[in-house]
C-alpha cells in the first residue's frame, strides 16, 4: 500500500506541475533515465526494417447497418500506436479495428478520420486536434489518444508532456466529443531492452501512465492503460505481438490493444452493456484519481473514469473479441499529413 500511496503522489506532482506550468519534476533520476533512453534508441536502431508509413483507414465501417441514419464519427489521434505502424493492411490497424468494433456494437456505420502521426509527440496533439475540428459539420463524436512513448525516449519533461495531452482532451470536449486515451505504453517490453533497464523503462511508463489519467480524467475523458497489457502479453509472446521490426506491435499485438480499449470507446457513448458502477467480486472501486490513476497504470486493460471530483471509478470491463478486420470503404477523408 505504501508503495501504491508514493506512486499516486508522484503521479499527482506531475500532474499538478503541468497545471501550473511547472517543468522541472522528473520521473525518476536524470541519470538513469539517460542510460534507459540510452538503451532504447540502440533499441530503435536494432530493430528492422519494418515500414516507416502506416496504412491509411480512413473511411466508412459497418456499411451493411446503413439505414439512413448518420453515421458515428471516430477520430483517432496519436503516434505510431495509433497511426497502426508495422501493418501492412489498413483493416489490420487499431484505428479501423475500433472502428469496426463501434460499429458492431452499435449497429450503425462509423466513419474514422486518422490524423495520429508516427514518431509524434504530445506537443503534436495541437496540430491533430486543429485538424480533427477544422471542419464544424463534420466534428468527431468520440476520439481516441494513444501517446506517451516519444514523449519518454526523447526525455520531455512529464508536466509538459501531461500539459499537452490535457489541452488536447479539453479542446475535443469542448467540441462536444467523448475522449478515450490509452496510457502511456510499457517501454520494458521492447526485446532488445535489458535487465536492470528493463525495470526502469517501465517505472518510467508507468508513472507517466498514470499522470497522463489524472489529467484526463480531470478534462472529463476517460483512459485505459495500456502499458501492463502489453507487458505480460507482449513479453510471453513477442514474435506473434511485435511485428517485424521487434519494436511497433504485429496485427495481433494491435488487435490485443484494441480489445481493451473498445469497451471503454462504446462505454463512453453509453452503448456497453456494463454499468458505470464500481463490481465489488471485480476489485472495482472508486478512488482518489491519483490512487485510481496509479493502480490502473500497473493493470492490465483498466479503466478509469471520473466520477465527481477528487474521484474516480476504477473499472475492469469485460471484453469481447473483435469482428474480423475489414477494410475501409472510401468516404472522401482523408488522413493529415
Amino acid at each position: 500500500m505504501a508503495g501504491t500511496g508514493s506512486r499516486a503522489r508522484a503521479a499527482r506532482r506531475i500532474a499538478t506541475g503541468a497545471a501550473f506550468g511547472g517543468g522541472g519534476i522528473g520521473l525518476i533520476a536524470g541519470a538513469a533515465v539517460g542510460v534507459v533512453l540510452a538503451e532504447v534508441a540502440l533499441a530503435k536502431r536494432s530493430v528492422g526494417s519494418g515500414s516507416p508509413q502506416a496504412p491509411n483507414a480512413d473511411g466508412l465501417y459497418g456499411t451493411a447497418f446503413a439505414d439512413g441514419t448518420p453515421p458515428l464519427r471516430l477520430g483517432m489521434l496519436g503516434d505510431s500506436t495509433a497511426a497502426g505502424q508495422g501493418v501492412r493492411r489498413a483493416g489490420q490497424t487499431p484505428a479501423a479495428l475500433l472502428a469496426s468494433g463501434l460499429a458492431a456494437v452499435a449497429e450503425r456505420m462509423v466513419t474514422l478520420r486518422n490524423v495520429a502521426l508516427p514518431g509524434a509527440r504530445s506537443d503534436d496533439l495541437e496540430r491533430q486536434v486543429s485538424l480533427l475540428l477544422a471542419d464544424p459539420d463534420r466534428l468527431p463524436d468520440v476520439c481516441v489518444i494513444m501517446i506517451g512513448a516519444n514523449d519518454v525516449t526523447t526525455r520531455m519533461a512529464p508536466t509538459t508532456s501531461v500539459r499537452y495531452l490535457s489541452t488536447a482532451v479539453r479542446r475535443l470536449r469542448t467540441a462536444g466529443a467523448e475522449v478515450v486515451v490509452g496510457t502511456c505504453p510499457d517501454l520494458g517490453t521492447i526485446e532488445p531492452v535489458y535487465q536492470p533497464l528493463r525495470w526502469l523503462a517501465r517505472r518510467v511508463s508507468r508513472q507517466l501512465a498514470a499522470a497522463q489519467t489524472i489529467v484526463v480524467v480531470e478534462q472529463g475523458g476517460r483512459t485505459v492503460s495500456l502499458g501492463h497489457l502489453l507487458g505480460p502479453e507482449f513479453a510471453a509472446n513477442p514474435r506473434e505481438l511485435f511485428g517485424p521490426d521487434n519494436y511497433h506491435p504485429s496485427a495481433e499485438g494491435y488487435a490485443t490493444a484494441a480489445m481493451a480499449v473498445l469497451p471503454t470507446l462504446c462505454a463512453a457513448l453509453g452503448l456497453w452493456p456494463e454499468s458505470d458502477h464500481p463490481d465489488a467480486s471485480r476489485n472495482e472501486d472508486i478512488l482518489p484519481v491519483a490512487k485510481a490513476a496509479s493502480a490502473a497504470a500497473a493493470q492490465a486493460g483498466t479503466e478509469v473514469t471520473g466520477v465527481r471530483a477528487p474521484w474516480a471509478l476504477l473499472k475492469y470491463r469485460r471484453r469481447r473479441r473483435l469482428p474480423a478486420p475489414v477494410e475501409p470503404t472510401p468516404n472522401g477523408s482523408r488522413t493529415g499529413p
